[in-house]
């Protein structure tokens, strides 16, 4: 992991799930402290494209976390937004970190193209969505746990090892 701690926060986007029943989001706190970090922040949004924006803003610029990790809203339903309101909220985008995710998916399930998960960057932090499932959530994220440090060490300002 990067140098000094790395602050984590954890979004579950769903208008239906509630704090006792987000086992998406539990994983992904999973996820996250897996990797060394601390779990700064859990919270819960509903699909609603300004909320999720609002929200990512927050963490990103006042809470001072260095990773976003969402878990919901990355399908095909309509009120999936959560890669729309990434997007809106980025200043450049990391690709090979979505297509990483995808890649690993498509060994598990037939609808792997179907994700429309997105990895952006806003000031030093990373931006990644995951998908809602629990098992796709370990499965995407195996997929990327190498690579996260590194580019977390990059994003602040450190040298690479």
């Amino acid at each position: 992991m990067p140098e000094g701690p790395v602050r984590a926060a954890v979004v579950t986007v769903s208008s239906s799930r509630t704090a006792e029943d987000d086992v998406g989001g539990a994983e992904l706190a999973r996820f996250a402290e897996s990797l060394g970090a601390e779990v700064a922040a859990r919270e819960l949004v509903a699909d609603r494209l300004g909320l999720i924006e609002e929200l990512l803003v927050h963490l990103c610029d006042s809470a001072g976390c260095d990773l976003v990790l969402t878990t919901g809203g990355t399908g095909f339903a309509p009120d999936d937004v959560t890669p729309e309101a990434t997007l809106a909220v980025a200043e450049r985008v990391a690709p090979g970190i979505a297509e990483a995710m995808r890649l690993a998916s498509s060994e598990h399930t037939k609808h792997w193209m179907l994700s429309r998960n997105v990895a952006a960057i806003r000031g030093r932090t990373l931006i990644v969505n995951f998908p809602g499932s629990p098992k796709a959530i370990g499965e995407a994220g195996a997929a990327i746990a190498e690579a996260l440090p590194h580019a977390l060490r990059l994003l602040r300002g450190e040298r690479p090892h």
